[in-house]
């Protein structure tokens, strides 16, 4: 009979990784939850034109890497890319935009792009991701980033920096964008990189290819051409940075991956992921809500990679989560022992102690073998003899000390040990 395999560029969590990968998630989304972010579960599809519309045509993400198809009712929809577009299409959708602004969500799950896989790329990829709608604020800019921030650094990582640059906005970008492709035009650029050019000659400037690095040496810098109003902006996202004590460096040649950032623009870069070593990025987007049918309302916001957050966490020996599946393992001896623990595990659950139990009528020696695996602080053993006696044998793992505990107080006796 043929076996089956996970979908190529797909990865399994599963124990004892999966503890970390549900460790690495929480610490990503727990900082939000602190600035007063609320959830919001997204469709994992959507209208393909969302995402054309809303990321860009240009961009490599809807030209080349959407997993899109025809359903049954002959409509186009496509695996949800990024998570942007789809929370302004709810925002819209459900009218958030005309309450408490900002309306300030945050989101997490997986994600979808045909690429080539690799480490750290993947075909269904988990993001933690935040966006703040509706009010044109640099503090809020700084207050996106600082959570971000705050994410990685509750999981003990050191090895990241912070890139941020401005890519201006509609009242400078325009003749920015004529500059630029002005200086693209006299280069000897490819069929293909020049129509990538003509339709966005932002684009050209995230060219990963060494010749095209070289070429770009002597362009000029969005940054050097920001309009008063926007470089304002700007320094006052890197003071609010400064107050939050987020340090981070200038880096006037970043240009994200997709077509709808303006003015504050950042991404994470960890040192120990090779040449996938991005772990979050993120920025403004003034104009994409109007863009898609809404109010003229402006956003700020980031997606953090957990699968690549997660690989950080690996690089630098951290290993994020409690591995262990259990606090106590009970032994049962007999099978009016095994009817007794199994009674006392709904009294320990439902009192929040997690509770395992050796399945399959398996010897003294064998369970307390699989009590030892399963990483548990305490073994709870139970004999024919105990039962006659009223207790149970309450043993602890690491030091082989063991006491009798009556059968009556056998949930309050292990709450107050494991508190311990």
């Amino acid at each position: 009979m043929t076996s089956f395999s996970a979908p190529k560029g797909v990865p399994d969590y599963f124990p004892p990784t999966s503890a970390s990968f549900l460790a690495v998630r929480e610490a990503l989304a727990e900082p939000a939850r602190l600035a007063g972010y609320g959830y919001v579960e997204l469709p994992v599809f959507e209208e393909t034109a969302l995402f054309a519309r809303g990321v860009g045509e240009s961009t490599d993400v809807v030209s080349k890497e959407m997993y899109s198809f025809n359903d049954r009712g002959e409509r186009s929809v496509t695996l949800r890319p990024e998570g942007t577009a789809g929370v302004m299409r709810a925002v819209i959708e459900h009218g958030l935009d005309r309450g408490q602004l900002p309306a300030k969500l945050y989101y997490a799950g997986p994600f979808f792009r045909y690429e080539r896989p690799q480490a750290g790329r993947y075909r269904q990829l988990q993001q933690v991701g935040v966006e703040a709608v509706g009010v044109d604020d640099p503090a809020l800019d700084a207050e996106v980033i600082a959570i971000a921030d705050a994410g990685f650094r509750s999981l003990g990582l050191t090895g990241y920096r912070l890139d941020i640059t401005s890519l201006g906005d509609g009242s400078d970008r325009p003749q920015y964008r004529e500059k630029l492709q002005a200086f693209l035009a006299k280069l000897p650029l490819d069929e293909a990189t020049r129509t990538r050019a003509n339709l966005n000659p932002l684009r050209v400037l995230d060219d990963k290819r060494p010749e095209v690095r070289a070429l770009m040496d002597d362009a000029p810098l969005m940054l050097d051409h920001l309009a008063a109003e926007t470089r304002a902006h700007y320094e006052q996202v890197k003071g609010y940075l400064d107050d939050l004590g987020v340090k981070f460096t200038e880096n006037p040649r970043m240009v994200r991956g997709l077509d709808y950032y303006t003015k504050t623009t950042f991404e994470f870069v960890h040192d120990g992921l090779g040449s996938q070593s991005g772990i979050g990025g993120g920025g403004r987007y003034d104009g994409l809500m109007e863009q898609l049918g809404g109010q003229p309302l402006s956003g700020v916001g980031f997606g953090l990679g957990v699968d690549r957050t997660l690989l950080a966490c690996q690089a630098e020996g951290l290993t994020p989560g409690d591995v262990t599946r259990c606090d106590v393992y009970g032994v049962p001896l007999g099978e009016t022992a095994k009817s007794r623990l199994v009674g006392l595990s709904g009294e320990l659950r439902a009192a929040g102690v997690r509770f395992d139990l050796a399945y399959g009528g398996r010897g003294m020696k064998g369970a307390m073998k699989a009590a030892d695996k399963s990483g548990a602080r305490y073994a709870l053993v139970l004999g024919e003899r105990d039962i006659e006696a009223g207790v149970a044998q309450l043993k602890e793992l690491a030091t082989g000390d063991q006491q009798a505990v009556p059968l009556t107080d056998v949930v309050t006796t292990v709450r107050k040990a494991l508190d311990r």
